[in-house]
């Protein structure tokens, strides 16, 4: 039970293990979801020539925007950009590699990865850009594409309620990505509003159980869904 307890950590210590140059899931569908805490903490800490992996790239000073207008981030894994004009001038000047993937194909190729397989077969896309460097298999009188699994070293995940043990409950459309990114990455850290004794949540409430997560942190709730402050007027 001692070592169970050791998942709860101050922020600093569990991003502290967040090496240069590691590939980061980051849980999120815009603002919803995302981890800002544990995004605000990596920035502070310094840690660049990062590979992230995300279904978007948030706005121009929200969540993975401030890494990415740092400078920190080297390589950006996701389905669409659009709403960032900072990735997308970084992008357009090489100082940001970009890889897009249709949405649904992300969501599978972390699906796959946390299911312990190494890729997908599909026939989205075939004929198309998206499946340029696609290898390809004939089966059952079909053309289908190899789509392979896509791992991280970590994954920064949000969750609603957690407990000591590592157990998460996310709430609403929160849940987005995370579930599929916390069995992806080799280490899980996850941020939650309220980090609670372990027994105090439902069995049947839990989304993702304790096994999946390395490290878990209590931050506070924030201000608005975009993470930005109120303003008090």
């Amino acid at each position: 039970m001692t070592l169970l307890y050791q998942k709860y950590r101050p922020i600093e210590e569990a991003v502290a293990a967040i090496p240069h140059g590691a590939s980061i899931m980051v849980g999120g569908f815009g603002s919803p979801g995302t981890p800002f805490a544990l995004i605000d903490e990596l920035l502070a800490q310094g840690q660049r020539d990062l590979t992230l992996i995300k279904n978007d790239a948030n706005e121009p000073g929200i969540g993975i925007g401030k890494l990415i207008e740092a400078g920190r981030v080297s390589h950006l894994i996701t389905s669409h950009i659009g709403l960032n004009r900072d990735a997308i001038a970084a992008m357009n000047r090489g100082e940001l590699h970009v890889t897009m993937h249709p949405q649904g194909l992300l969501a599978e190729k972390i699906r796959s990865a946390g299911a312990g397989h190494h890729g997908f077969l599909t026939d989205i896309g075939q004929g198309t850009e998206i499946a340029t460097r696609r290898r390809e298999i004939e089966l059952e009188g079909r053309t289908w594409g190899i789509e392979p699994a896509l791992y991280a070293d970590f994954a920064l995940v949000h969750a609603e309620r957690a407990d000591r043990y590592g157990n998460l409950i996310y709430r609403a459309t929160a849940s987005n990505f995370n579930p599929l990114m916390a069995m992806a990455a080799d280490t899980v850290i996850a941020q939650a509003y309220r980090v609670d004794e372990p027994g105090s949540l439902a069995p049947e409430s839990i989304h993702t159980p304790c096994a999946f997560v390395s490290q878990v942190v209590q931050v506070a709730p924030a201000t608005s869904e975009q993470g930005r402050r109120a303003h008090v007027g």
